[in-house]
């Protein structure tokens, strides 16, 4: 069978390598922000004809479900999809010799399709099949799951496989391989030794984009487990250097990355400053993130977008012109996005959210230096605010990793609050987070909050979303709004301007800025000026939706990174 020939290999130029891709509520072969980007950039590289092919791993049992009961513990449940139902089997397979022993790889490709009809296709690795232990066919069942030695085994699997696969398949012209984030780094090392060492000719193949600014988003492995694992790949001794060790003494992917690629970029302006001052030995640029709008745009909104300009899904630049679009008709768009979330809630979570009071949404991995407690800070004063100037309702989510032990008190915290509160201020902690309830949220809440610690926020893409649905945004001044923000236009601002690229938060700061512009600002304009809200929307989709986009972000990786 050669059905992987549907393409044509030989005209694939950029090889595009992530370790989670979210595609569809349906291919649950993603966790969180970094999947959903890899999944909105292929798709914009299926609209605009860019000629790339993608690399994964299968997870056949997905990140996982999240189960809450009703004090807010999480429970980890392994999701039952059936892959073979969107993607068809390659018929080569490829193996990769780790801890003495070959690991057999299968491939599947899932395709897809840009509005011009133009296919990409991501390739997923699964080492599921009969030749391979039990435990080696494990390898490819569960994203971020298992210890760090599994980590290593699936980083290995991807990066090292990754590249024999497409090398097998016939890729003979390309001419990048982009590493999003450094979990695939090992493939530097194979297309080393494919060039006979030739450092600058790998460096001219690789580019690199780094997410956080965050240690523990930096996978590192022990030098001893390394060398266990990777013993016949290569000679891990001749790796121990300060390019590639970190100070701990561990072999550092980011590290691997970093010394491998010849174009290195942050995720936003500010993180591109941030990420200098943390590997000052390279040049790090800035390509901020965005979104695929034509995904995230929902249909109440997306009707008014054809009525008055038609062209958005293709040419989501001609976003600018949404100042065209009549107040009213915007408003009862989002009305109608907003009757959708409010519905799901109530016949969910049996809450009696009303389609007339101001909702706020806050939806993001649950990790502690994301906050998502911090509107209940002073919960008496939330409760005087809304008294005085009007009802709020709050819609929470988001799963936190499963060995985040604060992550998930912060979780059974809001479940605390949400008791405290009840009788003042409706809201919910929706379980299991994913890419159906992040549409509903982002498109029908009225408000997106968002207040990680400074300067923590890499980009954040939830935010764009909000935009691109006319949803206004309240957040700290970090990541990508602090490109976006106009104060009063496009949202609200929390706390003080950044005054240099390490400037941390000062919570007494943010907290206090909250509730002020919560009580003067926000719930006065809302229900005293709808106009001016209206036209605040317009802003918002004209001047972010038009520019936070993965069609604009993929042509900047097109003129500086690709072809530089």
């Amino acid at each position: 069978m050669k059905e992987y020939r549907k393409y044509k290999p030989q005209e694939r130029k950029i090889a595009y390598f992530s370790f989670e891709i979210g595609l569809s509520p349906e291919v649950p072969t993603y966790a969180g922000g970094l999947g959903i980007l890899a999944g909105d950039t292929i798709k914009s590289f299926a609209d605009m004809k860019v000629h790339a092919v993608a690399v994964s791993l299968l997870n056949e049992k997905g990140y996982f479900y999240q189960e809450l009961d009703i004090d807010g513990n999480q429970n980890e449940v392994p999701v039952d999809w059936d892959h073979k139902k969107y993607m068809r089997p390659i018929d080569k397979r490829v193996s990769v010799k780790l801890e003495g022993r070959d690991i057999i790889l299968q491939g599947w490709i899932y395709e897809v399709k840009g509005l011009s009809g133009a296919l990409v296709p991501v390739i997923f690795l699964d080492s599921n099949v009969d030749g391979n232990t039990p435990e080696d066919r494990r390898l490819t069942s569960f994203l971020y799951g298992g210890d760090r030695r599994y980590r290593l085994m699936q980083g290995a699997l991807l990066g090292i496989g990754g590249v024999r696969m497409l090398q097998l398949l016939e890729h003979d012209n390309l001419e990048v391989y982009h590493l999003n984030e450094g979990h695939a780094a090992l493939l530097t090392l194979e297309l080393m030794d494919r060039y006979g060492g030739d450092l600058e000719k790998v460096r001219d193949l690789c580019v690199f984009t780094t997410h956080t600014p965050v240690p523990e988003g930096h996978d590192a492995f022990a030098f001893d487990l390394s060398k266990s694992v990777l013993r016949d790949f290569c000679d891990v001794e001749t790796l121990k250097h300060d390019n590639i060790v970190d100070k701990w003494g561990n072999l550092n992917m980011t590290y691997l990355a970093l010394y491998h690629s010849g174009h290195i970029n942050g995720v936003a302006q500010k993180h591109g400053e941030v990420t200098q001052k943390m590997f000052p030995g390279y040049h790090i640029a800035a390509i901020t993130n965005g979104v695929h709008t034509p995904t995230w745009v929902c249909d109440p909104i997306a009707s008014v977008l054809d009525k008055y300009i038609p062209s958005w899904r293709e040419d989501p630049f001609a976003l600018r012109n949404a100042f065209k679009i009549p107040r009213n008709e915007l408003w009862a768009a989002h009305q109608a996005a907003k009757k959708e979330i409010i519905d799901f809630v109530n016949h969910h979570y049996k809450k009696e959210m009303d389609y007339d009071t101001l909702t706020i949404g806050f939806a993001r991995r649950a990790t502690s230096y994301k906050r998502a407690d911090l509107l209940f800070n002073d919960i008496e004063r939330l409760k005087e605010i809304v008294k005085e100037e009007g009802p709020i309702q709050l819609i929470y989510g988001g799963k936190a990793h499963p060995l985040d032990t604060q992550g998930k008190e912060t979780i059974k915290t809001i479940f605390q609050h949400i008791k405290e509160i009840d009788g003042d201020i409706k809201a919910v902690y929706m379980k299991n987070y994913e890419m159906y309830t992040a549409k509903l949220m982002t498109s029908g809440c009225d408000l997106w909050l968002n207040n990680p610690k400074r300067p923590m926020e890499a980009s954040g893409t939830s935010g764009m979303k909000a935009a691109a649905n006319g949803v206004l945004n309240f957040s700290v001044l970090d990541g990508w709004w602090i490109e976006g923000h106009i104060e009063g236009y496009t949202g609200w601002s929390i706390g003080p301007k950044p005054v240099n690229v390490e400037a941390e938060t000062a919570e007494s700061e943010d907290i206090k800025d909250l509730y002020e512009k919560l009580e003067n600002k926000i719930l006065p304009t809302y229900y005293g000026n709808k106009d001016w809200w209206t036209h605040m929307m317009r802003h918002n989709i004209a001047l972010n939706g038009s520019f936070f986009n993965t069609h604009r972000m993929v042509s900047q990786y097109v003129m500086q990174a690709y072809f530089r």
